[in-house]
């Protein structure tokens, strides 16, 4: 793991590392606590990706981490540029780091679907 750089580039270094078998299950809770179904975060994120829900469960019981899962991901969504709001007080739209500012779109995503926003509307009318 690469410290932070004099000029505060690599901060992100944390969250890139983690593996995806470990935030996986932290995004479905977040969904399920609010009555949504972890199918409905299976779809955003093979939405959002391009991964296929074959390949979205066996990437689980592999040892990938998380940065590595968006770095791979087959077919990122071109639609996914249309994401707008704000995620930990910070627009996504306005992420600078383009692999977090992937990372941010998923939990965007996945906050809109815990706010009970209906699927077709959160993946249709971004």
């Amino acid at each position: 793991m690469r410290k932070q750089m004099k000029d505060g580039n690599t901060g992100f270094e944390k969250v890139y590392q983690m593996p995806l078998g470990k935030v996986y299950p932290l995004l479905v809770n977040k969904a399920t606590r609010k009555g949504r179904t972890q199918e409905e975060v299976d779809e955003i994120i093979c939405w959002l990706t391009g991964y296929n829900l074959q390949q979205l469960k066996e990437l689980l019981d592999q040892p990938i981490t998380y940065g590595d899962f968006f770095r791979n991901s087959p077919a990122p969504n071109p639609a996914r540029r249309l994401i707008k709001g704000s995620i930990c007080g910070i627009r996504v739209e306005e992420i600078q780091e383009p692999l977090m500012q992937e990372i941010r779109y998923l939990d965007k995503l996945v906050d809109e679907l815990a706010k009970g926003k209906p699927m077709d509307k959160i993946l249709k009318n971004l």
